[in-house]
């Protein structure tokens, strides 16, 4: 019952409303509108003369600018003997009075040689037992390829360090032992290698 007095007395109330603001709008559309300032009118004059400009007084009061004098050329220097000599130093060539047998030329026979050596990094593991300077004594043998193989501790200050060493010297890149012309491996090659606590 209270929902059907509502739709009873709402229904009208709406449509009221509503009409009286229909006839607001409208009211308010019909005025006319009064604007407060007034524009001017715009003139353009297409008939309009321009004025020539007096070149002569504007060529009088134009003044040129005044450059810097150029720098002078260096001196000349006509002194003879301020000139380098160019004769050559006369010497008589030494004789050496000895039997030399030099060969009969080029030897291509060479040892292992080292190409890089990647230093070592300091263990962590070992920061607290370390000295001032520890060394790792290793011997390994060098492959054809210019690869080491074969590492093994000789003797070491430390044991801690020994993993390290030897890691770094498996990264090391040799040229070969060459015999005959042949790259042949090398075996029993020696280093040491030195750990120095840094401060």
């Amino acid at each position: 019952m209270g929902s059907a007095a509502r739709l009873i007395i709402g229904v009208p109330a709406a449509i009221l409303v509503t009409g009286a603001l229909f006839l607001f709008m409208s009211a308010m559309i019909r005025q006319p509108v009064r604007l407060n300032e007034e524009q001017q009118a715009v003139n353009i004059s297409i008939t309009a003369q321009l004025q020539d400009s007096d070149l002569t007084s504007i060529n009088k009061e134009f003044k040129r600018p005044t450059l810097d004098a150029p720098p002078p050329p260096p001196p000349a220097v006509n002194d003879p003997s301020n000139r380098p000599a160019l004769d050559g130093v006369a010497a008589a060539i030494p004789e050496i009075d000895a039997n030399l047998n030099i060969g009969t030329g080029f030897n291509p026979d060479r040892d292992a040689q080292p190409l890089v050596r990647i230093p070592p990094q300091f263990p962590d593991r070992c920061q607290g037992r370390a000295g001032a300077e520890e060394r790792v004594s290793l011997q390994f043998d060098v492959t054809p390829d210019g690869q080491t193989t074969n590492i093994e501790v000789i003797d070491s200050t430390n044991s801690c360090f020994n993993r390290s060493a030897m890691r770094s010297v498996e990264r090391w890149k040799y040229q070969p032992k060459i015999v005959d012309n042949q790259a042949e491996p090398r075996r029993g090659v020696q280093t040491v290698i030195v750990f120095q606590l840094e401060e």
